[in-house]
């Protein structure tokens, strides 16, 4: 299944996973105009290419261990760690150990849908 605009109540077992790139499949959880949280699942050695777009983002990481860039900075993160990436900074990530990151938007990612 696939999470619609609006939906009140969305049952994670019910999402299907969508293939992002390699290595990485995606949840798009919920989502309204304005705000849109997203599930991404990481197979160790998969990369989140570096990328900027036009939407606020905060990063969650679930599970795992990820090298993040964030404008130009490299950190290690690890479960439990955030990190807010503003519109249009470049960003990206290296997955060192499998793991599961949670990514909110604001505005919602209409190329996602």
């Amino acid at each position: 299944m696939r999470t619609e605009k609006n939906r009140v109540w969305n049952a994670n077992g019910e999402i299907d996973l969508e293939e992002a790139s390699a290595g990485v499949k995606r949840k798009i959880l919920s989502y309204t105009d304005e705000l849109m949280i997203v599930e991404n699942h990481f197979a160790k050695g998969a990369v989140g290419a570096l990328h900027h777009h036009p939407h606020t983002q905060i990063t969650y990481v679930v599970k795992g261990q990820f090298e993040f860039t964030i404008d130009g900075e490299k950190r290690i993160v690890n479960p439990g760690d955030s990190m807010l990436k503003k519109d249009e900074v470049e960003h990206g990530c290296v997955c060192l150990k499998e793991g599961i990151l949670l990514d909110i938007f604001t505005p919602m990612r209409e190329d996602f849908v």
